[in-house]
């Protein structure tokens, strides 16, 4: 396993697996987290900075956190159901947050790209990806300068929001046509590989051994977690999508890849928000692949070890 820091920057919607994302990067040393940024997704923006900010000041997280896109490119907002009205079921953060950064996300974003050395900083957005979007637009060369985005959302074969499309990416498609279809790498960590990351009650148990404020708050959001998926889905175990984006930053052995093209369908009826990764003869030189295979025994072995080291 590498020891060398990486240098990320989360672009969020917290969101309950987007906090376990968020301590996992706080908790892990081989991450130096360079700023966080959020984006209407999960819930309302003002929701889920006010989380960001707040689940910030618990973690000690001294990193910038700047408010950004508070809805879609072009489409209607859409709210998920499983987070709850606050964004974090029925946990409530009593820690003070954090001052919000002045700057919009996407010019924090831009900053922080150009600020640092070129190939230095990874960008990791575990949210609707409207942020990302529109700091490429505004600035784009930051394409050249990032090392890679590594993002949570998609799906190659079964969607979470419809038959085929994943929440991220279906809340903003344009968006994420953007991000996937520049000359940059791109990890596309989608459902196929995240719904392998399941919080099953040993898992909880293993949480709850910790017993630090971090690992009592996360056992909490995750019995509230799998509620929402007991009334929604049917599952009592569920999927904790975001983390597994920020693992394969820290640990990349931990996730089996394929490189395959990846188009975003925004024209179909039944097929918006679709992510196609044609597996069938991708070019040695395409500069996207998607997350196939995680080893769970070792990732909740990251997650466990990070909340270990959180207040």
């Amino acid at each position: 396993m590498s020891h060398v820091k990486r240098t990320i920057l989360l672009d969020c919607d917290p969101g309950l697996d987007d906090a376990v994302a968020l301590m996992l990067a706080a908790g892990d040393p081989r991450i130096e987290l360079a700023a966080v940024t959020t984006v209407a997704g999960n819930q309302t923006l003002e929701k889920v900075t006010d989380n960001a900010r707040r689940l910030a000041g618990l973690l000690g997280v001294s990193a910038p956190v700047a408010s950004g896109c508070a809805r879609p490119l072009v489409r209607t907002p859409a709210w998920s159901t499983v987070h709850g009205d606050s964004g974090l079921g029925g946990v409530t953060l009593t820690a003070d947050p954090v001052p919000l950064d002045p700057r919009h996300a996407v010019d924090l974003i831009i900053d922080t790209v150009l600020d640092r050395e070129p190939g230095s900083v990874t960008l990791v957005p575990v949210g609707p990806l409207s942020n990302i979007a529109m700091a490429i637009r505004k600035e784009p060369r930051i394409i050249e300068r990032v090392r890679e985005v590594v993002l949570m959302g998609g799906a190659y074969h079964a969607g979470n929001r419809t038959a085929v499309a994943e929440f991220n990416v279906l809340t903003d498609p344009e968006a994420a046509a953007i991000v996937f279809g520049e000359p940059w790498p791109v990890t596309m960590v989608g459902l196929d590989l995240t719904w392998q990351a399941l919080a099953t009650p040993d898992v909880l148990a293993r949480i709850a051994a910790v017993d630090t404020a971090a690992a009592r708050i996360v056992v909490d959001m995750l019995g509230s977690y799998a509620a929402a998926y007991r009334a929604h889905r049917f599952l009592d175990a569920p999927p904790v999508h975001d983390p597994c984006a920020v693992a394969y930053v820290i640990d990349p052995t931990l996730i089996t890849t394929r490189r395959a093209p990846i188009a975003v369908e925004l024209t179909g009826t039944a097929t918006l928000g679709m992510t196609v990764a044609d597996f069938r003869d991708p070019d040695p030189q395409c500069s996207t692949q998607v997350a196939v295979d995680l080893d769970v025994g070792r990732f909740w072995e990251l997650v466990i070890a990070a909340l270990a080291r959180l207040p």
